[in-house]
C-alpha cells in the first residue's frame, strides 16, 4: 500500500510527459509563479525524483550488462568492445536525465521559501534535506562517470546554461559532501510520511558510496560508520529470499518503488527459462560461475571440493542463490541443460515434459547453460513481467564499503572481519559467531583482504548493478573483458567432445589470476567449449564521452580526451 501511495503520486499526479529529454515547464509544477504553494506540492515535486528514468542505470540490469558478470547468446554491447563514441545514446540519456533531475531539485530549492510561513522549520528542513539529497546523488554519478561537469545550484536562464563551461570535479565533490551533510544532518531517521521516502541513513551511504568512487578512504569508513552506529538496519536473514521480497526490508536502505498496475515495471521474458515461456536470451556468464569460493573459502582451482564435473556442488550457497543450479526446480520445472535431458519434470504435474532449455531441442537456447535465479519468482512467469522495488542501497554495502576503506587505509582490526564474515556468514544462514561452522575470514594481510573483499562483493551483488562501478573505480575493465566470453559447443560437437567422453559441464578447471578472474582459454584451445564473441575494452571509457548534442549548442563544453 506504501508503495501504492507513493507511485500513484508520482506517476499520476507528476509529469505526465515524463518521457520527453527536454522538460522546461513540467505539468506537475504548473508554473514557479503558482506552484510550490504549500507542503504537498513541495513534495509532490520531489516526487518525481524517486521516479525510475532518474535512476535509469540502476536497473533492468542496465550496467551489468557491460560486465564480465554477463553473457548474451552471441551478442555484445558497445562498452565491451571499446565502441562508446560521442553519440552513444546511454551517455547521452545518463546526462540528460541527471541534469534534469538536478534541475527538479534546483527549482524546489529556490521555491521552497514559499511555504516558510506555513510549516514548521522541522518539515522546512526535512525537505531541502531531501532535494539536496537528490541533487548530490546525481551530481556524484556524473563526476564518476564524465570527470569534470557543469557545476549549477541555481536554475539557469538559457544564456547562462549556453555559456558554462565544466567545473573541477574537485569543486564539483566539495558541493555534493556539502549536500550531503545538510541531507544527514535534517533528514529523519524513518520517513516522516506514510510513504517511503529517503532518510538520514540513506544520505550517511550515499556519502560514503560516493566517497568509495573517488577513493577518498576515510570519508567512507566516517561515512559508513555512521551509518552503523544508527542502529537501524540490518541483514535480511536468508539471502535468496531478500530478492524475491517486494516488501522495504530492514536491509534496505534505499529504494525505488515500481507497480505493474501503474505502469512502472519491466520484462522479465528474456531471463526466464525456455521451459517456462521465457526466452532465456540473457545467462549470468561463466565467470561469474567460477568466481563464487568453495565452502572451505578457497578459490575453485585451488580447493580439494570442487568438481568441474558438478560446479555448484560445495560452493557458497549465494551461488545457487544467483544461478539456477542443475537439477533443481525454477518456475514449476526442473533445470538440466544437458544434452541428453531431452525431457524434465514439471514439478506440480509430476509430468515429463519436453525440455527446451538444452541443444538437444534447438541451437538457439543454452548458450552456456546457465540461467539467473536471483530475482525470479513465479510472477515473473506468469505475468511475464515484474515491479520489484529496485533496491538502489542495502545495508550490506555499507558493511563492505567500510570494510574495503579501513583496508586501503591499513586500519585493519577485528571491525573489518567482523564486517566481512557479518555479510558471509548470512549467506550461509549461520551466526558470525560461529566461525567454524563457514569460511570465516581471519587473515589480517592488506594483499589478502584486498582480493577477498573484491571477490566478496563480486558475489555478494552479482547482477546488482555494482559489478560495472567496483571495475570502473578499481582500473580493471581491462582485464574483465580482455578475454572472450565462451560458451557451449553446437550440439554435435558438445555430444562428441564433452557429454558423450564424460566430462559435463566443465570439462577442465579454470584457473583463477590474483584479480580474481577466471581463465578458459586453454578449455577452449583444448576443443571442449566455443567461442561465443570477442571482448575488447578501450581505456578511454573509463571517462564517458560528454553527448555530442551538448557540445553542439554549447562550444564551452569541451570532450573528454579521444572520443
Amino acid at each position: 500500500m506504501k508503495i501504492k501511495i507513493l507511485l500513484t503520486s508520482i506517476l499520476f499526479t507528476l509529469i505526465p510527459a515524463a518521457c520527453a529529454d527536454l522538460d522546461l515547464n513540467p505539468l506537475s509544477e504548473a508554473s514557479n509563479e503558482n506552484w510550490y504553494s504549500d507542503q504537498t506540492e513541495v513534495e509532490m515535486a520531489l516526487n518525481d525524483l524517486y521516479r525510475s528514468y532518474a535512476w535509469f542505470l540502476e536497473h533492468n540490469f542496465e550496467t551489468d550488462r557491460w560486465t564480465d558478470d554477463w553473457a548474451q547468446r552471441q551478442y555484445i554491447y558497445d562498452y565491451q568492445v571499446g565502441a562508446v563514441s560521442s553519440e552513444w545514446d546511454k551517455s547521452r540519456t545518463m546526462w540528460s536525465y541527471s541534469y534534469r533531475a538536478i534541475s527538479r531539485a534546483n527549482r524546489v530549492l529556490e521555491n521552497i521559501y514559499k511555504i516558510e510561513e506555513t510549516v514548521a522549520e522541522e518539515v522546512l528542513n526535512r525537505l531541502k534535506a531531501e532535494a539536496l539529497f537528490f541533487r548530490a546523488c546525481f551530481y556524484s554519478r556524473l563526476i564518476t562517470l564524465y570527470g569534470d561537469v557543469p557545476l549549477s545550484t541555481e536554475t539557469l536562464t538559457i544564456e547562462k546554461a549556453f555559456a558554462m563551461g565544466r567545473t573541477s570535479k574537485e569543486t564539483v565533490l566539495e558541493q555534493i559532501y556539502r549536500d550531503f551533510d545538510f541531507a544527514i544532518e535534517y533528514l529523519p531517521l524513518e520517513s516522516s510520511t506514510d510513504v517511503k521516502r529517503t532518510t538520514k541513513g540513506a544520505a550517511l551511504a550515499f556519502k560514503a558510496r560516493t566517497a568509495l568512487w573517488q577513493s577518498d578512504w576515510l570519508t567512507v569508513k566516517e561515512a559508513a560508520q555512521a551509518c552503523m552506529d544508527l542502529k537501524k538496519y540490518s541483514l535480511y536473514p536468508d539471502y535468496g529470499e531478500y530478492f524475491r521480497s517486494k516488501k522495504f526490508e530492514d536491509e534496505t536502505i534505499f529504494a525505488i518503488p515500481r507497480s505493474i498496475s501503474l505502469g512502472e515495471s519491466w520484462s522479465t521474458t528474456n531471463f526466464i527459462i525456455r521451459t517456462a515461456g521465457g526466452a532465456g536470451v540473457a545467462q549470468p556468464s561463466w565467470e561469474l560461475l567460477a568466481t563464487y569460493p568453495c565452502t572451505d573459502g578457497l578459490p575453485i582451482d585451488e580447493s580439494p571440493l570442487f568438481n568441474p564435473r558438478n560446479p555448484f556442488e560445495n560452493r557458497d550457497p549465494r551461488c545457487a542463490e544467483t544461478i539456477v543450479e542443475f537439477g533443481t526446480a525454477i518456475l514449476d520445472y526442473i533445470y538440466d541443460p544437458h544434452p541428453d535431458a531431452t525431457r524434465i519434470l514439471q514439478v506440480s504435474t509430476g509430468r515429463m515434459v519436453t525440455n527446451k532449455d538444452t541443444k538437444s531441442y534447438t541451437q538457439h537456447c543454452s548458450y552456456n547453460g546457465l540461467m539467473l535465479r536471483k530475482y525470479v519468482t513465479q510472477e515473473w512467469a506468469d505475468l511475464s513481467n515484474t515491479d520489484f522495488p529496485i533496491v538502489i542501497m542495502r545495508y550490506a554495502d555499507v558493511l563492505l564499503m567500510y570494510a574495503e576503506a579501513k583496508i586501503e587505509l591499513n586500519d585493519i582490526d577485528q571491525s573489518v572481519l567482523d564486517a566481512i564474515n557479518m555479510v558471509r556468514s548470512r549467506a550461509y544462514g549461520i551466526d558470525i559467531s560461529a566461525t567454524s561452522e563457514y569460511p570465516s575470514v581471519t587473515t589480517k594481510n592488506q594483499t589478502e583482504l584486498r582480493k577477498t573483499l573484491r571477490t566478496e562483493r563480486r558475489i555478494e551483488f552479482a547482477w546488482e548493478q555494482r559489478r560495472f562501478w567496483d571495475l570502473q573505480r578499481w582500473g580493471l575493465f581491462e582485464e574483465a573483458l580482455a578475454r572472450p566470453y565462451y560458451g557451449l559447443l553446437p550440439i554435435t560437437d558438445l555430444k562428441e567432445k564433452v557429454s558423450d567422453a564424460g566430462l559435463w559441464f566443465w570439462p577442465m578447471t579454470p584457473e583463477i589470476d590474483d584479480n580474481g578472474f577466471p581463465n578458459f582459454d586453454p578449455m577452449y584451445d583444448a576443443g571442449y567449449i566455443a567461442k561465443m564473441i570477442d571482448r575488447n575494452f578501450d581505456p578511454k571509457q573509463y571517462l564517458w564521452p560528454i553527448p555530442n548534442s551538448e557540445r553542439l549548442i554549447n562550444e564551452n563544453i569541451k570532450q573528454n580526451p579521444h572520443y
